[in-house]
Order: structure tokens, then sequence, then C-alpha cells
């Protein structure tokens, strides 16, 4: 069917409010074909009668990594389905285009073998990140080399063969926040790489702030049901069109299933994490005046995911959850917890792990949609073998602020003192 090959998405329509582009994103030409769900292209070849026609444009590819006019050629080089998802995920993020990947960490991949082919192999990045992020970027798999520094120091640690400005705000798992605007100033002309996956584009578009490349795991908040993987990143048209090449040439593509179900998670982006934000935000408000916790960490931009260290041993409350799942992952419509120094910032050294925030009684929660209160009952018998010490000064500083306040007035400020 015509329907399931168009590869030309339609023109941008004048500015909506995210949550309609979110519905109507990638999906704008749906009603002239006939349709009203998107079609799922499964092909992984596409048949063609005019081998010297196919033969140009194999050759404008490979000299543009322009997305081929007309049908499909092959499901490694493009695919329809996928490219509705790389479209709306564009047009959520505010950037002229998007390039989908089979994970997360292929998109990374792909972004630092496109700055390496240019020979720019040293990457300038703030920590903490994801730890598979940081563990690839320190190991030197790549061939890239980094300069690990805090915000203010980047515009100092770029060299001539920098390639990339690396942060992710709000961080994992920290949750600590920089300000992308002046990291892009820092930058000059080096682009600056914001992975923004537990932000998503519902809080924050670091394009609008100076970024020039946005990353995300869209197994996280974009597919938002804990049952696809992918990653894809967001970025201007040039660098889109290198992306593509190293797609097809590495072969880390998105497979079309689950483009399909990333593209209908996008329609219910907004109202998720503004939903689970709320929801956050009460339980961190608790989390602050409860004795059992040291310190919580929430960003001021806010949203659904909290940090948090016990007095007790953290293990327990993992052992201890029964409706939260104790697992990896986060971003999805139940609620999961985790241990960082364990699992996602196992990976990283032990040194660099803890100077960077992540010590051994940080757990790491992302809210999901259950309600508040069966969520905080959890928590509370997770927690109910927690010592309950003598509050320091500076605990019971900030255990005043949230005592004095209601959940609407207590101000992010106040819930993220610990960061």
């Amino acid at each position: 069917m015509d329907n399931e090959v168009s590869m030309t998405p339609p023109a941008p329509t004048p500015s909506r409010a995210l949550a309609t582009e979110a519905v109507h994103a990638g999906r704008d030409d749906l009603a002239s074909l006939g349709l009203h769900a998107p079609p799922i292209d499964l092909s992984t070849t596409y048949p063609s009668y005019d081998s010297r026609g196919e033969a140009m444009r194999i050759d404008a590819f490979a000299t543009t990594g322009a997305r081929p006019d007309g049908p499909p050629v092959y499901a490694r080089l493009d695919n329809p389905t996928t490219g509705r998802f790389e479209t709306a995920l564009a047009r959520l993020e505010g950037a002229e285009s998007a390039v989908a990947f089979a994970s997360g960490m292929a998109a990374l991949t792909a972004v630092l073998l496109a700055r390496a082919s240019q020979g720019l192999r040293h990457v300038v990045a703030v920590r903490p990140l994801y730890g598979c992020s940081d563990h690839l970027l320190g190991a030197g798999l790549l061939g890239t080399e980094v300069t690990w520094t805090d915000p203010a120091g980047v515009a100092d640690a770029i060299r001539p063969d920098t390639g990339l400005v690396m942060v992710e705000t709000p961080a994992n798992p920290t949750l600590a926040e920089i300000d992308i605007r002046a990291v892009a100033h820092a930058c000059g002309t080096v682009p600056l790489l914001v992975d923004n996956t537990f932000a998503t584009p519902v809080l924050q578009r670091p394009v609008e702030h100076g970024a020039r490349i946005v990353l995300h795991s869209a197994t996280k908040y974009l597919g938002g049901h804990g049952d696809v993987m992918g990653g894809v990143v967001a970025c201007d048209e040039e660098f889109a069109a290198t992306l593509r090449q190293v797609r097809f040439a590495t072969g880390g593509v998105l497979h079309p299933l689950a483009g399909y179900l990333l593209l209908r998670g996008l329609s219910t982006l907004p109202v998720r994490v503004r939903a689970a934000s709320t929801s956050a935000a009460e339980l961190v408000r608790r989390l602050t005046a409860d004795p059992r916790i040291a310190r919580v960490h929430y960003p001021r931009i806010g949203g659904a995911m909290i940090s948090f260290e016990v007095y007790g041993d953290p293990h327990r409350v993992i052992s201890g959850v029964r409706l939260i799942t104790p697992a990896v992952s986060l971003g999805s419509v139940d609620s999961l917890i985790q241990h960082p120094a364990s699992i996602s910032h196992r990976i990283v050294a032990e040194g660099d792990r803890r100077a960077s925030g992540v010590g051994d009684r940080l757990l790491r929660m992302s809210v999901g949609l259950e309600d508040v209160e069966d969520l905080w009952a959890d928590l509370c018998q997770a927690l109910s073998d927690g010592p309950l010490p003598s509050a320091r000064p500076e605990d019971r500083t900030l255990r005043s602020a949230a005592g004095q306040s209601s959940a609407g007035q207590l101000s992010a400020g106040q819930l993220s003192a610990g960061r």
C-alpha cells in the first residue's frame, strides 16, 4: 500500500501546544490516507524494477545521508514507521530532525562515532551521567578520550580535537541540574549534547537553551510502559544525515514495531509525566519530613524521578517493597526503585561514583501512575525497620521546611537542598 511506504514527512503545522503535538505529530497525513492508526511496515526489503534508479538513490544517500525520496530501499537504511516516530520526536524537542536507534546506548555510540569520523575524538563531560554512558566514554571502547569537569570548567577543558560536550540534566541518579544555556555558551562552536531522558520535552527542551544535540533513552518515558527498547537523537538535519550514515553502516536500527510503540507512547507522554510528577512531589514532601530519611534529591523543574538517602540499610528497603517494583530502568507507568551503587552505576569506579554524589545509601525511584497513598504505604512499610537517629542540624532545617509547608507550597528549592 502506498500509505505504508511514504517516507516524506508532512510539513510542520503552525505552532501547536505540546499536548497537541504529542497526539498529532507524525500522524498529520493519516486522514488523507484514509487511516486513523499509523500503519506498521515490517518489510526488510522493498521491490524495485529500476536498478539504475536505485543505484542513484543509494549513491545520493552515501554522499549526503539524506532520507531517500520515494519508497524505501532496505530496512537498515530507513523505515516509514520509525520515520513517523522520528518526525514526532523532532517536533516535540523543537529540532529539525531526529534519528532513532535500537537503544539509548546505540544512539550515543552513533554520536561518538560521527564526531570521531571527523577526527574529533575528545569529549568533555560532566558527572554524573548514566553509568553505561560514563563507562562508554571512559573505557575508550570507541577510541574516544574524555575529560571530566564540572560545569564551570567546560570552557577550559575544550581542546582543538574536542568533538562534543556532554551533560545529563537532571542527572542520573542524583537529579542534579545544570544551566544548559550557560554550558552551551561555554562550549563555543563545540556541540553540546544534553541527555534529556529524565526531563523529556514535557519539562525542558534543551534546543531552546542552546544545545545542539538531544539524546533520549526512548526505552524510558517516551515508550512509557516498560515494553519497548530504543534510543533517539534530536538535532539539526546536517548532523542527522551523518547519524543516518553511521546507523546504516553499523546496523543499530530501531525495529519498526518498536517505532510504532514509541510513537504511540508519545501521544500520552505529557499526561503521564505530569501525573507522575504530581505524585513524586507529594512523596518528596513526605520523605523530606520522615526521620528515617537522611536527605532527599528532587530537581527544580520537577519530574517523576526522586532520589533519597536512608539512614538504614538501603538493600533492606529494596527487598522490602511489595507494590513498587525493585528493578533497573525508569519512566514506566508503574513505579520502580533501585540502588544505583549496586546496579545502574556499578560499572563506574567507586571513587568516581562517590565523588559525583552516588553514595552507598542512595536510592532512586521512578514514580509511576499508582495512587500516591498506596505508594507511600509501601515505602513506609519498607522503611519500617530503619533506625530513627537524631537529626543533624542540616537535616532538621530540611525537615522544618517540609513541616511548615503544604504539598502545593513546598518549593523544589527546599526539596533539593541535599544535592
